[in-house]
């Protein structure tokens, strides 16, 4: 019914542009679309709160802004033809760009690699090894944090291995589900967002490389990705968090109250709404017969880990002699490992075909583990393989209908509209703010960071490069859109990692969202009043990053209450 309601909401946006629309040339030549600038965005977004569905929302926000641009000559029933040729030559378009591609192929094969590593029992070795640590309340939950962090490569296998494999854990040393949901939920997004090796970064690179080109600049896409790691508040402040309530057992609002309540329980009286039938949790067991082993995860990742860095190296160092400066190329011949000159080579390389590369070549190495143990045949290894990227198609989706907004916006000239209206109306400092809570309620109402940062990107990268000169400006800028759209997503009821997350755990879900909630909310308000405020004003990221650290810990130590009522004593709690 909401996807019937958004429809109709569409084509009546539709109809209206085409009865109001006045495209008149400044000199006779160039159009001016005005208002009608901002259809394609405003579109997307209204539409993703009415559906939730962010595929359909990104396609008739692309083709929104197609149908604006060909309805110049004022003709409706060619303008909305002519719109969906667009729609399919943006997306062609997108799709045969090399580096495009390249992006692409990487996020699909690193989600094949999770699931090679999967069945062959490496992450859940990792995982049961270390929650074997856990000796008491406190233990338990920093194992399972460290466990989230370990996860890095992808927020699904997180929220669907950390939750089942600690949960015994944390009910014999009576933890809460619901704090259980929200350390792996916590860590899951949050520190996949932030990796240097992901499923998440190929899609990041993606949406940065397009947005400095809208505005005329080409740049090293992966590095300008690393330079908005500082920024990233959320992320930082979330996980910084999370470890505070667990060293210090201090927990406040409704968590609060759940916690206490499970000290004193019995293991065995926890409710159990763990969905043992759901087809999510069995694509993340391990074949039958397998051995677990710690070396199943290690060896895979690590080939992913050094491919990828030695190919960063080799790729930037042949970039730089067939057509680097004089000085650079100087530099890598005379000292080829310094740090200087491993900077510029990295600085220099193409991460959507290392990163491909580096994932194609762990995957072969998981695929032969698995065969030499006997989990899988060959034949069966490439049909675990290929299941695996199934899960991240939508993700390839999203990216090639990203990319067409993008492309739209910029032949609309959205970008340079906003700037006219909000260079003199809002303060500069505010811009990086303002991002982050557009892109938290964008991503909350969807339930997708993926989508909001799809959108929001296009807008954001050439709104922060026309208000001010320093590139460190639009870096700040970038990092608010994507650690904006992790917090919405985090805190969202409808968003597919919470729904894992709670799974996992064995809690009901809206337990999970309500308990969680408030400290998402408190992080996030942290994240602008004592981060992205204060960088806006010019402070340094150094001060700023440590000052934020501090409070945040501050607000769990002062606000909250030791939950200390513990029945099996904690060796780190005696010491």
């Amino acid at each position: 019914m909401k996807k019937k309601i958004g429809f109709i909401v569409a084509i009546g946006l539709l109809v209206i542009t085409a009865v109001n629309a006045d495209f008149s040339g400044e000199n006779g030549t160039e159009v001016y679309y005005g208002l009608f600038t901002l259809v394609p965005p405003v579109v997307a977004i209204v539409l993703a709160f009415i559906t939730k569905d962010v595929i359909i929302s990104l396609f008739i926000g692309v083709f929104s802004g197609a149908f604006v641009l060909h309805l110049a000559n004022h003709n409706f029933l060619v303008a909305f033809v002519q719109a969906f040729l667009s729609v399919v030559e943006y997306a062609l378009t997108s799709l045969s760009d090399p580096w495009n591609a390249g992006i692409i192929l990487q996020v699909l094969t690193i989600g094949g690699l999770i699931a090679l590593m999967t069945k062959i029992g490496g992450a859940k070795a990792v995982a049961a090894a270390l929650s074997n640590k856990a000796k008491g309340p406190r233990s338990a939950q920093v194992i399972t944090w460290i466990l989230g962090v370990l996860m890095f490569f992808d927020d699904y296998a997180n929220s669907l291995i950390v939750g089942p494999v600690m949960r015994p854990v944390t009910d014999e040393k009576h933890i809460s589900r619901e704090k259980l949901a929200f350390v792996v939920d916590a860590t899951a997004a949050p520190i996949a967002g932030i990796a240097l090796i992901s499923t998440w970064v190929g899609y990041e690179v993606g949406l940065i490389k397009d947005g400095y080109e809208s505005i005329g600049q080409s740049v090293n896409a992966y590095g300008i990705f690393i330079q908005t790691l500082p920024y990233r508040f959320y992320n930082f402040l979330m996980l910084a968090f999370v470890l505070a309530t667990a060293l210090l057992l201090r927990e406040f609002g409704p968590m609060l109250k759940v916690e206490k309540k499970a000290r004193t329980r019995k293991e065995n009286e926890f409710d159990d709404f763990t969905l043992e039938t759901s087809t999510e949790m069995e694509d993340m067991e391990p074949a039958e017969g397998v051995k677990l082993s710690i070396w199943n995860m290690i060896v895979p990742i690590g080939t992913l880990i050094i491919a990828a860095f030695i190919g960063f190296y080799f790729n930037g160092y042949n970039t730089v002699m067939e057509g680097g400066e004089t000085a650079t190329i100087a530099l890598l011949e005379n000292s080829p490992l310094s740090f200087l000159a491993i900077q510029e080579a990295f600085g220099a390389s193409d991460a959507s075909i290392v990163l491909f590369q580096a994932a194609l070549l762990a995957s072969l190495v998981a695929m032969a583990m698995g065969v030499h143990q006997k989990a899988f045949t060959w034949t069966e290894s490439v049909a675990v393989w290929i299941n695996g990227m199934k899960s991240l198609i939508i993700t390839g989706a999203i990216l090639l209908l990203a990319w067409s907004l993008s492309t739209v916006i910029g032949e609309l000239g959205t970008a340079e509209f906003l700037v006219s209206l909000l260079s003199d109306s809002m303060p500069l400092f505010l811009l990086p703010s303002i991002i982050f809570i557009l892109g938290a309620v964008t991503s909350f109402a969807t339930g997708t960071s993926y989508g909001t940062m799809g959108i929001l990107m296009p807008l954001a990268i050439p709104l922060a490069a026309a208000l001010s000169t320093d590139p460190e400006f639009v870096i700040m800028t970038s990092g608010a859109v994507l650690t904006g759209a992790i917090f919405g997503d985090h805190c969202s009821p409808i968003s597919d990692t919470t729904i894992l997350s709670s799974m996992g755990a064995g809690v009901d879900h809206l337990d999970h969202v309500k308990t969680q909630l408030l400290y998402a909310l408190v992080v996030g308000a942290i994240s602008v009043l004592f981060g992205f405020i204060p960088v806006g004003l010019g402070l340094s990221i150094w001060i700023v990053m440590p000052v934020a650290l501090m409070v945040t810990i501050g607000v769990v130590y002062f606000f909250g209450t030791r939950v200390d009522e513990v029945v099996v004593k904690d060796p780190i709690e005696e010491n």
